[in-house]
């Protein structure tokens, strides 16, 4: 087990404060506080208490289960593999790797089965996986097979020598050819499922540049850069720049004109040094049908 200590420095509950300094859900919280693991200046708190600023709050979270993905038989499109490392277009629907109550049918379970080996970094819930592309956002990511490949890819990607981009359709016009999106990204603690936007000081740093590639009537076509890696970044910047991505459901409109699986979010563009030869190596993977048909349709309507 591992044990905790914090200061508050806000009045706010206890489970939302933990929530905010540790990877914990709140239902999470809730479960270890209900087993007395919890304490507000060495006492068991009640639910709902409220810090007071300076209470010191401690938390005892347990070892995980001892949890393998297994191997399956699932199609994927391996772009290009060697003895270090994998690309692989990631289809919409598929989710990247195991997770609670989530255990079968993702991308780690068909790497496991389709290739010899993979990095040992993350765990054997995430063998290989360097980063990650949400459920329904298609497109490229590398896999590592090896520790030594994980960690210089993983590097690339902390230092932002490594080159991430997106095409993603967005809803309304975007008046701005260009620029870059900077603000603090954090987990929403009324909804644990998105992210938002916070203030200097809460949150992570998220930086993404911008480019108006295609501009229709009632939508904008864009190219999405990464400078960082943070959960549903280019999902909460839309949002954030007043048009959210087509067929988000979590950030966009709840009424769609579309009937989509998700959002239109392709992760195009991928590139970074190999760990091992040290060559700069690009890959592309073109935008799925029924993105390019959604395109179509507002090019007919221009």
């Amino acid at each position: 087990m591992e044990k905790l200590s914090f200061t508050a420095d806000i009045p706010e509950r206890v489970d939302v404060f933990l929530a905010a300094h540790t990877e914990l859900t709140r239902s999470a919280i809730k479960r270890i506080a209900e087993e007395n693991m919890v304490w507000v200046n060495g006492v068991n708190p009640k639910s709902g208490t409220r810090l007071k600023i300076g209470d010191v709050v401690e938390i005892e979270i347990p070892d995980p289960l001892p949890i393998e993905a297994k191997a399956e038989d699932i199609p994927i499109n391996i772009v290009y593999e060697d003895d270090d490392l994998a690309v692989i277009n990631k289809p919409q629907g598929m989710v990247v790797h195991p997770g609670w109550n989530n255990y079968e049918g993702t991308l780690v379970n068909a790497l496991l089965f389709h290739l010899n080996s993979l990095s040992g970094i993350n765990g054997a819930l995430r063998p290989g996986i360097v980063h990650r592309l949400d459920k329904d956002t298609s497109g490229l990511l590398v896999v590592a097979k090896n520790d030594e490949a994980h960690l210089s890819l993983s590097k690339q990607i902390a230092e932002k020598s490594a080159k991430r981009e997106y095409y993603a359709l967005l809803e309304g016009v975007v008046k701005q050819d260009s620029g870059t999106i900077v603000t603090n990204i954090g987990r929403d603690y009324t909804n644990t499922c998105r992210q938002v936007i916070y203030p200097e000081g809460r949150g992570r740093r998220a930086e993404t540049d911008y480019f108006v590639v295609e501009r229709f009537k009632n939508n904008t076509l864009m190219r999405f850069s990464l400078k960082t890696g943070r959960t549903h970044q280019i999902r909460v910047h839309a949002k954030y720049m007043g048009h959210p991505v087509v067929g988000d459901l979590l950030y966009g409109y709840k009424k769609q004109r579309f009937q989509l699986n998700g959002q239109l979010l392709h992760a195009y563009r991928l590139t970074f040094t190999h760990p091992k030869t040290g060559q700069t190596m690009t890959f592309e993977a073109p935008m799925p049908d029924y993105f390019l048909r959604i395109l179509e349709i507002l090019r007919s309507e221009s």
